[in-house]
């Protein structure tokens, strides 16, 4: 009897803002991906079909044996049958390709690499760090090798690239459905032409030019053209209060705000009059709904500067050094009000460089998707420096796209490479897994069994073992290359994680699919990264190895090598603006940054962040205990849980507060709702609830035994009583940005989670 390969379903994937990212009940993956077949997650379910895999050990994992011939015709024959789809045979020599796509690190070409011969600009100093707006600082300057480039400015970088890469696309976006263009050249000039403008309308050298929208070509433009007028460049989240947005405006001394649209100008408006150094709004979306002074659109804004000769420009830019500052990046003020961090010119360039070389990143090749909040340091210094350096192409996403279009970016604009910090990569997981649990028992076999050959094969790359487990050739054809087509990652040769931790399981869950996704670590301080991981050179659980050039310190080690990490390099900030003190705090004596997290290296220099000093937990016993392998630990037995925190500082014992997993709204707001992934997991306990007040209101016995098992499970693990969990609440409402629990990049803000809720952690302790 012949065998004929399923016709599978379209899958849909709907990202409801980052709580509720890709979403799988409105997915669409495309139709030729069989994206029903990868979406179960039920490993263990091959029993004696697939010999366990022991992942027990991050040094690697036994290959797995197939016991039982009669799977392997099964697969055979769904595959088979399919022309498409012709496994070959794999060898060590094919390893490397078939496992990353051929998604090899790039060489430089001789062309590619021509010296760079622009003048270096330095203005006199005498230290590391400042907190004045117009005080240069020396640089840390390596005497040879990586650290030791010559200093560059914004400009001079820019320069560079429309030199050698003038009439490659720069910018793209959508207008009425069809991408729109500007090559490099064109991306220069409209620069100029609105760096002319700022300074008719009144920009004052070293004063802010606040950016408050989504990502566009107007944001990078502002941003660009701001640091070409000699203003510092500073961008303001858009899900900031109009109070918020006061303090950033106010601290810069903006002169010029540039808003998107209606909803982000009212909030300017609110404040406008404790705004004392405003000169001007600037509007680049939508019609002006009102016509009040300095106000303009920005097609009027562009017209502004006509009358200002270029001699005029090109002197203010000529007049910069690549050790003053040119663009300020707020903290999200996880810890109090945010700081306005110092970037020079220098920080910037040397970093999109370093960084860009480390990976191996592709001159003139690199295509992205920007959608990520500009205003944080690791969007900003991906999006737009490292893609100016090395001429790539960077296409704006749909501003709803965290509520839905994203995926449909993806897949149209196939990136090279693609950042998503880990709520992202856990929605897209959450999403598979939930269509894979409607499969049928074939499908998950099938599933079940690629999955483990994926993950073998990618715990053999990360420590160097090129062998290759008997049958991920096929694999690879059947399913990892379908999944990375419907996802639109099929020419991705980076997919980064940054900006919060990310779970052991969703890194395992993504390298049982063939795709890697390589941690990153760094701080708005060290303008963003300052370790890195890639093709090759990647540790699970590691955020990589320290950027050629940098340097990294371990500062009070422990007895197990744990110490405060500090970092040294060409990428360490100048200071937090007019904030003298919390820079000394920041900076010590030497220079060195200490960021405040706690790691250590293993043997072949490959870091692990540990814990947070700010965030440990000291009980009143006084043990320090970091919070956030307890709290993953417990989200990883227990999957219905979407958020816990740990508290129990100076107490006698630790306990936690739980969010159960809910659907968004439009708004990205979290509503009663459970997921399907939630729905299942009560379905397989035999509760029949679909809401969260549900489980809650009837306190449903299934769901709190299955938390409490879970809790004794990492609690048998705990290196001491100190650190079990004695008590545990579920709260009605899961954490979020518009909530105050969560930052912009769904980093949990701990100290606003411990006011909101200090009624249910005082129950704990009565």
């Amino acid at each position: 009897m012949e065998s004929k390969v399923e016709s599978f379903p379209k899958v849909s994937t709907s990202i409801k803002d980052t709580d509720e990212a890709l979403q799988g009940s409105k997915a669409q993956l495309n139709g030729s991906c069989s994206g029903s077949l990868i979406g179960n997650d039920s490993m263990n379910h091959m029993g004696s079909k697939v010999q366990r895999i022991s992942s027990t050990d991050d040094s690697g994992i036994d290959s797995p044996t197939v016991a039982d011939g009669k799977l392997l015709e099964e697969v055979e024959a769904l595959s088979l049958s399919d022309s498409a789809f012709e496994p070959k045979k794999a060898s060590v020599g094919n390893l490397e390709n078939a496992v990353t796509g051929n998604r090899g690190a790039s060489k430089i070409t001789e062309d590619e690499s021509i010296p760079i011969t622009f003048e270096v600009r330095l203005a006199s100093a005498e230290q590391y760090w400042s907190s004045a707006r117009d005080k240069a600082v020396k640089l840390r300057m390596a005497e040879s090798g990586p650290g030791s480039e010559a200093p560059l400015t914004i400009h001079q970088m820019f320069q560079d690239t429309v030199n050698k890469y003038g009439d490659h696309p720069a910018l793209r976006w959508k207008e009425n459905g069809a991408w729109t263009t500007l090559t490099y050249k064109q991306y220069y000039q409209h620069c100029r032409t609105a760096a002319k403008s700022f300074l008719k309308l009144g920009l004052e050298r070293f004063h802010g030019v606040g950016i408050l929208g989504f990502n566009s070509p107007e944001w990078f433009i502002s941003n660009v053209a701001c640091i070409m007028a000699g203003g510092l460049t500073t961008g303001i989240y858009t899900t900031n209060s109009a109070e918020a947005c006061q303090y950033v405006a106010h601290n810069c001394e903006a002169n010029v705000i540039v808003v998107e649209n209606n909803k982000q100008l009212v909030k300017i408006l609110q404040v406008k009059d404790q705004l004392p150094h405003l000169k001007a709004i600037v509007q680049y979306k939508g019609e002006l709904e009102r016509k009040i002074p300095n106000l303009y659109t920005w097609a009027d804004f562009m017209k502004l500067g006509t009358d200002i000769a270029d001699d005029q420009l090109d002197d203010l830019i000529n007049s910069q050094n690549a050790n003053e500052c040119c663009s300020l990046i707020y903290t999200s003020g996880t810890t109090g009000n945010p700081k306005g961090v110092m970037l020079s010119h220098d920080n910037i360039t040397w970093i999109a460089n370093a960084s860009g070389m480390m990976i191996g990143t592709k001159m003139k090749e690199e295509s992205l998707v920007s959608y990520l909040p500009l205003s944080h340091v690791a969007a900003q210094v991906n999006d737009l420096w490292v893609s100016m350096k090395f001429a790539g192409t960077t296409h704006f996403a749909e501003p709803d796209a965290l509520k839905g279009s994203l995926a449909n970016t993806l897949r149209d604009v196939r990136p090279t490479s693609f950042l998503g910090v880990p709520r992202v990569w856990e929605k897209m997981q959450e999403a598979m897994q939930s269509i894979g649990a409607k499969n049928s028992a074939m499908k998950k076999r099938i599933a079940d069994w690629a999955k483990g050959i994926g993950l073998q094969t990618n715990y053999n790359l990360m420590n160097g073992d090129t062998s290759v487990p008997w049958g991920f050739m096929l694999a690879n054809n059947l399913i990892f290359k379908r999944v990375r087509a419907a996802l639109g990652l099929d020419r991705c040769r980076t997919c980064f994680t940054g900006a919060a931790p990310i779970t052991k399981e969703t890194l395992e869950y993504f390298m049982s699919l063939n795709i890697q996704l390589y941690e990153l670590y760094g701080m708005s301080e060290s303008t963003g990264p300052h370790t890195l991981s890639w093709e090759n050179n990647f540790r699970i659980m590691s955020c990589g190895k320290v950027i050629r050039g940098c340097k990294t310190k371990l500062d009070k080690p422990d007895e197990d090598g744990n110490g405060e990490v500090c970092f040294w390099g060409r990428h360490v900030f100048m200071g937090y603006l007019n904030m003298p003190e919390k820079t000394d705090e920041a900076l010590d004596t030497e220079g060195w940054l200490h960021s405040g997290d706690l790691g250590k290296l293993d043997q072949n220099d490959f870091m692990y962040i540990t814990g947070r000093i700010k965030e440990l937990i000291i009980t009143a016993g006084g043990e320090n205990v970091p919070p956030v392998p307890i709290e993953d630990a417990l989200k990883e037995e227990v999957s219905i849980i979407s958020n816990a925190m740990l508290v129990g500082d100076k107490k006698k014992f630790l306990a936690m507060l739980l969010t159960l997993k809910c659907k968004v709204d439009d708004n990205g707001d979290p509503t009663d709702e459970l997921t399907p992934l939630a729905l299942e997991y009560c379905q397989q306990r035999g509760v029949t609830a679909t809401k969260v007040s549900e489980i809650i209101n009837n306190k449903e016995p299934a769901i709190y035994k299955a938390i409490q098992e879970g809790v004794n499970i990492i609690n048998e693990k705990a290196t001491s009583n100190a650190q079990r969990v004695q008590k545990w609440t579920l709260l009605p409402r899961d954490f979020s940005i518009s909530g105050g629990e969560l930052g912009p990049t769904m980093k949990l803000k701990r100290p606003v989670v411990s006011k909101m809720y200090k009624d249910d952690i005082d129950k704990f302790y009565e």
